[in-house]
Order: structure tokens, then sequence, then C-alpha cells
């Protein structure tokens, strides 16, 4: 019972627009319904066809009637990296490109860190809270205490493969990330600078508190 087959189903429901039966279904490909009815059951879990009530003429129980949905496949390949680096290039072509750069990812920050709802907090509360929110997004931060200055050690880049032939656009979007969060969360700390690649597996972003309140 291969996913060709399955396939070979919803292309035939596909190809009428009118709802088809097991059996129908099965003549069509010249399969056992018994086939027919396992794929159908997989293809309205994964919410590409959809059972159809019949219209009740005569007696007896009606056979079940199937259609298919119609809309891009929901379980088709994703080639999101492909949309990343297509931005990418457009981005780093245009003036001004890391600025621009650090302006989106803290658009984007501000946007999710503010659906928590939290607010001002202390240095120390607001710190570990950045440490949080960028090992959720998959960057290993570990805070250390430098010559009594903080930083927040990065050891994981999870957009790696165009950092290293971009860094000059995506670590101003990681920079911006940073301070967007901490600006959603009226934070009294900013990051002061990122410190790309230092190290082969090491990116450093230099923390410092805020003098009186934050301006908006």
């Amino acid at each position: 019972m291969s996913a060709g087959r399955r396939e070979d189903v919803l292309a035939t429901l596909r190809a009428t627009d009118e709802p088809m039966t097991i059996v129908a279904i099965a003549d069509r490909l010249d399969v056992h319904p018994n086939t027919v009815r396992f794929h159908l059951d997989t293809l309205v879990a994964d919410g590409r066809a959809e059972r159809v009530q019949p219209d009740r003429r005569g007696p007896g129980r009606p056979p079940l009637m199937f259609r298919a949905v119609h809309g891009m496949d929901p379980g088709g390949p994703r080639r999101y990296q492909v949309l990343a680096e297509v931005l990418l290039l457009g981005l780093a072509g245009q003036r001004n490109a890391a600025d621009k750069a650090a302006r989106a990812g803290r658009a984007w920050a501000r946007r999710i860190a503010e659906r928590d709802g939290r607010t001002a907090a202390g240095v120390e509360q607001s710190t570990r809270r950045l440490v949080e929110f960028l090992d959720d997004l998959g960057f290993a931060p570990r805070l250390r205490t430098v010559g009594g200055q903080r930083r927040v050690d990065l050891r994981h880049c999870p957009f790696l493969e165009l950092a290293e032939g971009g860094s000059d656009v995506v670590c101003p979007v990681h920079l911006g990330l940073m301070r967007g969060a901490l600006e959603a969360w009226n934070a009294p700390v900013t990051v002061e600078k990122l410190e790309p690649f230092v190290e082969p597996d090491l990116c450093l972003a230099h923390l410092r508190a805020e003098k009186g309140p934050r301006p908006e």
C-alpha cells in the first residue's frame, strides 16, 4: 500500500467534481475496495479528502462518499531555506542593509515577546529572560561575567548556513532580535554590541544596563 497508490486515489477524486464511492474509485483504479478504503482514511486524516453525506434516495444504508479537498498539499516538501536565501540576497543588495536587517529582527522580536504580557523587570530578571528567549530560538546561550561585564555566549547559530555567507545581514538580524525582545519587556538592560564568530563556534552579545528609564 504505497504512497504512490494513495496519490492515485487522490488524483481520481480530483478528476471529478462529484463525490465518489469507494467502489467507484476501486473500479477506476482496478484495485480492491479495501485498498482504497485504507488510503482514503489517511487522506481524510491528512485533510486532503473529506467524507460527504450522500443523498438518501431509496431504502438501505447509503454508501460512503468522498471528494478531494482542493488546496495546496499541506504534506508537501518545504524549502524555507531557499526562501530565506532569496530574501537575504535581496536585502544584502540594498543600501543600509545591516540597519534594515536589525530593524526587521527587532520588529519580529517585539511582536513575539509582547505576547507573554510581561513588562518591566530588574536587570537580572530581564537578562535571564533574554537567555531563555535565545535558548528557545536555538542559540545555545550561556550567561557569563568577564572583567566585570555581562555577556551572553552564543554557541550555536540557528541560521548558520545563511550566516556563513551573509553575516553582514544575518548577524544584524540577531542583534535586532535581542534588542527588540528587551524593548518589548521594557527591560533596564540592552545589548550594546554583537561580535560574530570571535571563535568558529562562538558569538558574543555584550550587555549594558540602561541608566534611567528606557525611552520608548
